[in-house]
């Protein structure tokens, strides 16, 4: 069955348009465990991946997901998984190592609110650091935030890119209403979208040494079953792909990994702003709450309060940089959140006191309204 695109927008729910995104990007292996709210991701590409020759498969649960996930990319295969905030938490130990080993990889969060079973179909943002320090000990990581059904159509196509050329996990993290909502979707033709293929080598098998780097740190990578014999292991390893606990080796691995992401820091950084140029006061949210702010921010404009928006589509590396701007133009940053205040404290560090940065908090699981933040605003 060929990929269906035409010009005319279908309406898609977030985790269908995430699906869609995942097979024109080159995605054709998936392993999952159903969970609540993203259940939907495992079911659509239960149908659609048979139809364009790819593989699915249900596992008996999370670590075992992420296991095969790691597996099949090692074998050549665009992979992913999906899971919600308690399933995310079961992935971490794999997660880290698809990370050490360089297993590229997107895992999607549609988050809920937390933490243990919470609430399962209500929305949460409570899943920011542990999409960034998940998992134990110092490793690179990705992870992009839509608001909008369209959003989480371009960013999934974006983190399967991301995770093939610099060979790491990606993290697309959706709050649940994302997730559940429905939208008109544009769903492009093949030919039209940009599709990244990892590295390969151009060495003899004989001569190929699997963690050899490039310049850009991220070294060729074989698939497995294919000539080139390689190992892997959760334990440091030098370029041969065996342990080492050589310290210099061992300093030089860790440094190389986040190297690379930082090193394409700027190509990777999305982000979304509006009425910034005049603005005394700034509104920085992400997700669903972006929605709200967006609206809330419209509101002030028209109360004649010159009120501006900014919102991470790339949520880790976190952008410092242009938050650290915005800190210099204005005179207060509010970040409303559905947690007790994660995104603050980076949007503070960020800052470094060059503005007065306030949270604003949510956690009954219902989605913060326009009015709440347009209220803020108010107060400025």
């Amino acid at each position: 069955m060929a990929i269906k695109c035409d010009t005319r927008a279908r309406l898609l729910q977030g985790n269908e348009s995430c699906c869609e995104a995942a097979i024109l990007a080159g995605v054709r292996f998936f392993a999952g465990y159903p969970i609540t709210p993203s259940s939907e991701v495992a079911e659509v590409l239960a149908q659609r991946l048979p139809q364009v020759g790819g593989k699915f498969i249900q596992m008996e649960d999370e670590i075992g997901s992420m296991a095969a996930v790691v597996g099949a990319s090692l074998t050549g295969a665009k992979a992913m998984t999906a899971t919600s905030g308690p399933g995310f938490s079961l992935k971490q130990e794999n997660l880290g190592f698809a990370a050490f080993i360089e297993a590229p990889c997107v895992v999607v969060n549609v988050q809920r609110t937390g933490p243990s079973t919470g609430l399962p179909t209500s929305p949460g943002q409570g899943d920011l650091m542990q999409a960034r320090w998940g998992t134990h000990g110092d490793h690179p990581v990705v992870a992009l935030y839509p608001s909008s059904v369209s959003e989480a159509f371009e960013l999934t196509v974006k983190a399967v890119n991301i995770s093939e050329m610099l060979r790491t996990p990606v993290i697309l993290l959706m709050d649940e209403v994302v997730g559940h909502m429905r939208e008109p979707v544009i769903v492009p033709c093949a030919d039209d979208i940009e599709v990244v293929n990892r590295p390969r080598p151009t060495v003899k098998p004989e001569d190929y040494l699997p963690y050899d780097a490039e310049p850009d740190g991220v070294p060729p990578m074989a698939d497995f079953g294919t000539g080139y014999r390689w190992h892997t292991t959760g334990l440091y390893h030098d370029v041969t792909g065996f342990p080492t606990s050589m310290p210099a080796k061992v300093d030089f691995l860790i440094r190389r990994l986040m190297a690379k992401v930082e090193k394409r820091r700027k190509d990777i950084t999305f982000t979304s702003h509006r009425y910034m140029d005049d603005a005394t006061v700034a509104v920085v949210a992400c997700g669903i709450v972006a929605r709200s702010a967006r609206r809330a921010v419209q509101m002030a404009r028209e109360k004649g309060i010159k009120a501006g928006f900014f919102q991470p589509l790339t949520i880790w590396p976190f952008p410092m940089e242009q938050v650290a701007d915005i800190a210099g133009r204005v005179r207060k940053i509010i970040v409303p959140e559905m947690n007790m205040g994660q995104l603050v404290e980076e949007v503070q560090r960020a800052a470094a006191g060059k503005c007065e940065v306030v949270g604003y908090s949510r956690v009954d699981g219902e989605p913060i309204a326009p009015d709440e933040i347009f209220a803020l605003l108010e107060e400025v």
